[in-house]
């Protein structure tokens, strides 16, 4: 099952059933099964508190996956900086919207086992991404 939480004041508004509605079709795509995903949206602060304590990091980051699969059962909470995802956009000039899809996206593709470590594997999310946002995200979602 995958719930959506939001830990922060003033969250953009955006269609939270676009992610419950697509992720099980993109764990689909990806031979996978659907577990216990969380989706928390959070602010700076807490993400970088986040990534303090549990990874040794002091930077801000737009997400931090936590991955709790077996095998090919999808499990993990994802902690998104929606004011980083914000800022993205900007510094990408992309809409709100689809920089938010993308941040979901990479943190379920590391849950379903990719990596981005080297130059090869972030080439390989990169392009899964760019695969996930053109057949999800229409220009009328944005």
């Amino acid at each position: 099952m995958i719930t959506l939480h939001f830990n922060c004041e003033d969250c953009p508004v955006f269609d939270t059933e676009f992610f419950t509605s697509t992720l099980p079709k993109l764990l689909v795509l990806e031979d996978r099964q659907e577990g216990d995903i969380a989706i928390i949206f959070t602010n700076d602060d807490e993400l970088l508190s986040i990534n303090q304590t549990h990874l040794k990091h002091d930077f801000y980051t737009d997400i931090i996956t936590f991955d709790y699969s077996v095998e090919q059962h999808v499990c993990g909470d994802l902690f998104i900086s929606l004011e980083r995802v914000a800022d993205n956009a900007i510094a990408y000039d992309t809409l709100f919207f689809t920089e938010l899809c993308r941040v979901v996206y990479h943190g379920v593709l590391h849950l379903c086992g990719y990596n981005d470590k080297d130059e090869a594997d972030k080439l390989l999310m990169r392009t899964k991404e760019d695969f996930y946002i053109a057949h999800f995200v229409s220009r009328e979602t944005n």
